[in-house]
This record gives structure tokens, C-alpha cells and sequence, in this order.
């Protein structure tokens, strides 16, 4: 049971996983997208319909990925280039996400597809319990670990992750050194709604092999909380939805055991848990956001 909660952590987790990390590159450029939500429901789509169409569920991962990117250009335009309320705007791409992906999908809920597998990894996949759950997982996951790494990297190591940092923070530092601190916020959150696209395509086309209406159930919005309670960091980001994931696997392993639960407290368990979590690691550590998320840059001092 314990391997199969912690495998489950991996494999459901993944795609909160790959829109928290994503929505952490946006909020590091100073820019909240609660429409993330909306970006992995169009993902989801996307990709699940590419596959349906060629067989190839990389194409579809692609598909899925724009398709996410398309949905956050829209909340970028309007929150950078407008300068409309970032809250509200995310709100409100996240309900027409929603409409949209359920208005166009009607007609692949009964789609089968060959999707992503797991692949195990020779010889590590022999280990005992750890092969289980660390080196038997689709390809789309194995990418994901390895994002953590590199994107830590990016934003702390690099230059051009100086660059974003600083777009969150003193936009006019950027602006005094020649660099558009808008065109660094808009590539943020393509970038994030990139991989929140590919988050929805892992659930539909690698973790579940179907569509449903509304599938994505809030694994957007709780990226979006795990960023926040995460510190804005990468590591903490992932351990936080692979919490959610073992969440998931939990209640899947209390329904099956028969153990008289009311099944929507069950449905309620992986979010309940989550947020106790996230609250206690809160309440143990402060931190501090970036400095101008959420406030629009109007090209002169203090924002």
C-alpha cells in the first residue's frame, strides 16, 4: 500500500507539478495567473485531440503546451498591456477555460488513445519498492524531475534569471538598464502557461488515457497555492504537488479498502490535506513575495 501511495505521489502529482512550476516563472516576473486552471483544461484538450488525430502523443504534448500558451497570452495581454486586475483577469480566464474546453470536447469523451506509458528504467526499475516508485513512470514525468534542477538553476544561476527575478521585484532597474521589463513579464507567462499545458496533457493523455469534462478538478488553482506557500522556490513547489498527488493516491487506496467514508469527503481529502500542510509550513517560516507581483508597471518609479 505504501508503494503504491508513493508511486501514485509521482504519477498524479506530475501535473500539478509541471503548472507550479510554470506559474512560479510567472509570479517571479511579478505577474499571479489564476487562470492557470483554464491553461491546463486547454492542454488537456489539445493534447488529448492531437493524439487522438495522429497516434503521436509527443505532437500531442506540443499541441498541449501551445494550446496552455495560447490561454496565458490572453491574461497577458490584458494584465501587462492593459493593465486590468490580475485577480479577476485569472478568475476569469480560468471559468472560460472551462467553458471552452467543455463547449469543444464533447466529442472525444468517448476517444481512446494510445497515449504515454510507463517506461521502466533497466535495472533501477528492479530495485525493490524504490524501482516502483521512482523509475516506472511515463516519459512526461521523468522530464518533470528533471525540470526542477534546471529551472532552479535558471532563476538563481543565470543571468537571464536575474532578469526575471528583477521584473518582480524593481522594474525600473531593468527599465534603467535598457531591458523591457513587459517583455520580460510576457515571455514569464507564456512560459508558465507553456507547462501548464503540458501538466493538463499529462493528466489526460499519459495518467488518465482519457477526456472528461472539467477533469483538470482544481490542480490549477492549487499550483498557484503551491507556489505561494512554496516561497516562490522550485523544490519546495514540487514537494508540495507531489504531496497532492499522495493525497490523490490515498483516496484511491481508502475506496478501494470498502472502509465506510462518505466519498465526498474522500473527494474533499487530497485538497483538505494539502492546505493543512501548506498552513503549517507557513506558520513555521514567513516569507516574502516579490516585491511588485501583482502591481502594474506604468514605466516609472514604485510602479
Amino acid at each position: 500500500m505504501i508503494a503504491d501511495i508513493l508511486t501514485g505521489a509521482l504519477r498524479s502529482g506530475t501535473s500539478v507539478m509541471l503548472a507550479s512550476q510554470g506559474e512560479l516563472i510567472s509570479e517571479r516576473a511579478g505577474v499571479i495567473n489564476l487562470g492557470t486552471e483554464g491553461s491546463m483544461l486547454g492542454g488537456a484538450l489539445g493534447g488529448f485531440a492531437v493524439t487522438v488525430w495522429t497516434g503521436n502523443p509527443w505532437l500531442g504534448t506540443l499541441a498541449g503546451g501551445l494550446c496552455g500558451l495560447l490561454m496565458s497570452l490572453i491574461h497577458a495581454f490584458l494584465v501587462i498591456t492593459c493593465g486590468a486586475n490580475q485577480l479577476a483577469t485569472g478568475l476569469t480566464l480560468m471559468f472560460f477555460g472551462m467553458g471552452v474546453t467543455a463547449f469543444f470536447g464533447r466529442g472525444f469523451v468517448s476517444e481512446q488513445i494510445v497515449g504515454f506509458n510507463p517506461v521502466p528504467i533497466p535495472l533501477l526499475a528492479d530495485i525493490p519498492l524504490l524501482g516502483q516508485v521512482l523509475f516506472n513512470h511515463d516519459p512526461l514525468t521523468y522530464l518533470s524531475i528533471l525540470l526542477v534542477p534546471l529551472l532552479w538553476l535558471l532563476l538563481f544561476r543565470t543571468r537571464l534569471g536575474v532578469i526575471v527575478r528583477a521584473a518582480g521585484e524593481r522594474e525600473e532597474v531593468l527599465l534603467a538598464a535598457g531591458i523591457n521589463p513587459q517583455l520580460v513579464r510576457y515571455a514569464a507567462v507564456l512560459a508558465g502557461g507553456f507547462l501548464a499545458g503540458v501538466g493538463g496533457v499529462q493528466l489526460a493523455v499519459a495518467f488518465t488515457h482519457s477526456w472528461v469534462e472539467n477533469m483538470v478538478q482544481g490542480r490549477g488553482v492549487v499550483a498557484v497555492a503551491l507556489v505561494i506557500f512554496a516561497s516562490w522556490k522550485p523544490l519546495r513547489a514540487m514537494l508540495g504537488a507531489y504531496l497532492f498527488g499522495a493525497a490523490q493516491a490515498l483516496q484511491l487506496t481508502v475506496q478501494q479498502s470498502g472502509l465506510p467514508i462518505s466519498p465526498f469527503f474522500l473527494f474533499m481529502l487530497p485538497y483538505l490535506l494539502t492546505l493543512a500542510a501548506l498552513y503549517l509550513v507557513e506558520l513555521r517560516q514567513r516569507s516574502r513575495m516579490p516585491e511588485a507581483l501583482g502591481r502594474v508597471f506604468t514605466g516609472t518609479s514604485g510602479g
